[in-house]
């Protein structure tokens, strides 16, 4: 079985990069372009990890997205996708497993992934 993975940042040519990148290595992915998108696709599926990006509708809209898969019951690894990597542990304590600093390069997107 694939591992489901959600997708979600408003900048289309990351998105759809990285959903080609994930898919080529084995990985089921959707999108969303926005935290309100990805919210609403949260109960549709069961998603082994979400990635987020960080700043999107608001600066923290990323943070609404972790919040509401953490409510899921099949429980998802997170991840928070962003260019300003965040100083502190306050990605932790909101609820995110991992940051991924755009941009990456492939090898690395995979080895944070697999982790």
């Amino acid at each position: 079985m694939k591992r489901r993975i959600l997708l979600v940042d408003d900048e289309l040519a990351i998105l759809l990069t990285l959903k080609a990148i994930l898919e080529i290595n084995g990985f089921e992915v959707d999108t969303a372009a926005s935290a309100n998108e990805a919210i609403a696709r949260l109960p549709e599926n069961t998603y082994q990890m979400i990635i987020t990006d960080m700043r999107m509708e608001t600066e923290t809209a990323g943070y609404d997205v972790i919040r509401e898969a953490k409510k899921q019951d099949y429980d998802p690894a997170v991840a928070i996708l962003t260019a300003f990597p965040l100083l502190g542990s306050d990605w932790k304590e909101e609820g995110a497993d991992s940051m991924l600093v755009k941009p990456m390069n492939t090898n690395d997107l995979l080895r944070q992934i697999e982790a």
